[in-house]
């Protein structure tokens, strides 16, 4: 089986921060302070709970911890601005106090991403690869918080390729954040698993990903408890954390650098058996 080495390198992020890529496995753990997401909608809602699970994650291996306010799943009742910023703002606030961690505020409003950068965020995590608000790009480049440019596939045409389509998205989005200043080693890039792609599709996306890396930027992947991953397992298990470790496995072997997830042990584990697996084709002994 052809094995394709991550990316590697070093993810520049925000308030003089970076992070090192070329070790293990880079594990960002979901806080979503939200109360409809599709898997933990409503379990962090108080600001203790919130800071609470962002310790624990780190705890079990997170290296950066990636908080919301606004749900993304299909059919989610979209928030406004204020009400985004009042569900995470504390959250960030509390967790930048007590935490070193690397903390990720996921949103797609550049209002929203400079006042979580202010208050204590490194990186902004945009779903909307800075097309739905090319501004997101500006306050990375001023602040010099790190970028992630995910493709979506929802609200346009998308082509028959989706290898095709990756590229035709994710080209736009580097052309965006290059022309605001964005330097090229603070952006990295995600496939956007679950948006706008069938089951299939984001199979074969999977089995595909190492195609991505000619973009020129690490790969941040998420497949934590989608639903194409519960289809794939043939039962509507709510939190099929071991079946997401298998994601995570198949994708270190096809170059990803980072992965988002809600189970942090389950995905470190399964992740350190990949690497393993790196480090005893170099030749290392143990």
């Amino acid at each position: 089986m052809k094995l394709t080495e991550p990316r590697g390198g070093t993810w520049r992020v925000g308030h003089g921060r970076s992070i090192d890529l070329n070790g293990p496995a880079c594990i960002m753990g979901i806080l979503n302070a939200t109360p409809d997401s599709f898997s933990d909608g409503g379990r962090y809602a108080s600001v203790d709970a919130a800071v609470a699970e962002s310790l624990r994650m780190v705890e079990a291996g997170a290296t950066i911890v990636d908080i919301g306010g606004e749900s993304t799943r299909p059919g989610a009742t979209p928030v406004d601005a204020a009400e985004e910023q009042r569900r995470i703002m504390p959250v960030i606030e509390a967790l930048a106090a007590c935490s070193d961690c690397v903390i990720s505020v996921d949103t797609y409003r550049s209002e929203t991403a400079r006042m979580a950068v202010e208050a204590g965020a490194h990186i902004v995590n945009d779903i909307w690869g800075a097309q739905k608000d090319p501004g997101i790009a500006t306050v990375a480049a001023e602040t010099g918080a790190g970028l992630c440019l995910m493709h979506n596939g929802r609200e346009r045409e998308t082509l028959e390729d989706m290898i095709a389509d990756q590229y035709l998205f994710l080209n736009r989005s580097l052309d965006i954040a290059r022309g605001a200043g964005v330097p090229a080693e603070a952006i990295v890039v995600d496939p956007g698993f679950g948006f706008a792609k069938d089951g299939p599709q984001n199979l074969i996306l999977l089995t595909r990903l190492d195609e991505l890396q000619a973009l020129g930027h690490p790969l941040l992947v998420g497949t934590s408890r989608k639903r194409f991953v519960r289809g794939a397992v043939g039962r509507e298990d709510p939190e099929p954390d071991i079946a997401t470790a298998a994601t995570s496995a198949l994708m270190r072997e096809r170059g990803a650098d980072i992965f988002r997830v809600h189970n942090v042990a389950a995905n470190r584990d399964a992740l350190r058996v990949t690497d393993a697996m790196f480090r005893a084709m170099r030749g290392e002994r143990w």
